[in-house]
């Protein structure tokens, strides 16, 4: 009988340890999202670079100008600690400045034809 109860009671604090420590690494976790978006927002400035570089401002202006507009927007929620969206318009400039470089190089490949 003692044995059993020293069993259940070990399993509890077993378990309040696993959930514990399962909190914490969430936490964690969350912490890390929350902080400033340093990273993306150097992919977004070098992937709009790069696309610039590529002619994407003459050949495939419209993306360029979503993705210049949304690196401003981010660069805007970043002084204002938005981290979270400033983070979400980073990632979304590196995307259309990405699509601005596939469509200047497939436009500067077909005018080479």
């Amino acid at each position: 009988m003692l044995n059993t109860k020293i069993k259940n009671i070990l399993a509890r604090r077993q378990g309040l340890l696993a959930r514990g420590m399962l909190l914490s690494l969430l936490f964690l976790l969350g912490a890390c999202q929350s902080g400033p978006p340093v990273q993306e927002m150097s992919d977004a400035r070098m992937a709009i670079a790069v696309a610039r570089e590529a002619g994407a401002a003459q050949l495939a202006p419209t993306q360029m100008r979503a993705a210049e507009s949304l690196l401003s927007s981010a660069q805007r929620n970043l002084s204002e600690r938005a981290y979270s969206q400033a983070r979400n318009n980073a990632i979304e400039a590196k995307t259309r400045a990405l699509e601005a470089l596939a469509n200047a190089e497939s436009t500067a490949n077909r005018n080479l034809r």
